[in-house]
Order: structure tokens, then C-alpha cells, then sequence
């Protein structure tokens, strides 16, 4: 299985602050590092390469040892939008007055439904 994952660029490094390369990702989830692969080629998380080497995954993106709830649906409405890996990750990070805090804030806050709402009007 071929992965391909995009480079990070610095304001969307600096806007997610934490990364965990994708053997830690498998690890905190119990995966085998292919099951992990499998996660990023099926949209339930995006991660981006930083500096080369292994794809590296927004730790917030986990909580509890699971992907965080209502994550992989938005980051599904995302990708049919034509967001990128990189792009939807800059949108999920980006703050947003109007939620308040950013997307990944409210999705963290168990606002997940509202969050699908605004990406899927993104599409529009």
C-alpha cells in the first residue's frame, strides 16, 4: 500500500503546536503501524509530513487511547469538499470568532455536528 502525504508548511505547523509521528499514533490506538496507514488512507485522521520521514498526526487528534469523537466524519465532509490533508488540518486549527476558538476546539467540546454543518457549507 502506497501512502502519500503531503508536506506541512509552517503557519499550519505552528497553528497545531503538537505532533505524534505515526508509530505513537499506533501505539496510544493498539494498532499495528499498517492498521494506522489504513486510518490515514481512509480519512479517519490526516497528518502531514514534517521535516521528512514518517507522516506526523495532530495529537489532539486522540484522546483516550480512540480517534477523538466526531473527528473522522468531519475530516470525510472535508475531503469531499476538495480540502487537502494539509488544508483540512489548517481549516480544523484555524480560530474562527464566530465558534468561539477553532473548529478543532469546538469538535473537542463535543460540537462535532455543528462543526460537519460549517465544513460541509464549505463545499458550497
Amino acid at each position: 500500500m502506497t501512502l502519500t502525504v503531503a508536506q506541512i508548511d509552517a503557519e499550519t505547523d505552528r497553528l497545531v503546536g503538537e505532533w505524534l509521528p505515526l508509530t505513537r499514533v499506533a501505539d496510544r490506538l493498539g494498532l499495528s503501524i499498517g492498521r494506522a496507514k489504513q486510518l490515514l488512507k481512509d480519512k479517519k485522521l490526516v497528518g502531514a509530513r514534517r521535516g521528512g520521514g514518517e507522516p506526523h498526526i495532530p495529537a489532539v487528534f486522540l484522546t483516550d487511547g480512540d480517534v477523538l469523537k466526531g473527528l473522522p466524519g468531519t475530516l470525510t465532509v472535508l475531503s469531499d469538499a476538495g480540502y487537502s490533508d494539509v488544508e483540512a488540518i489548517r481549516w480544523l486549527f484555524t480560530p474562527d470568532p464566530s465558534l468561539p476558538g477553532s473548529p478543532i476546539d469546538a469538535v473537542l467540546a463535543g460540537r462535532h455536528t455543528e462543526v460537519k454543518r460549517r465544513a460541509q457549507a464549505l463545499g458550497f
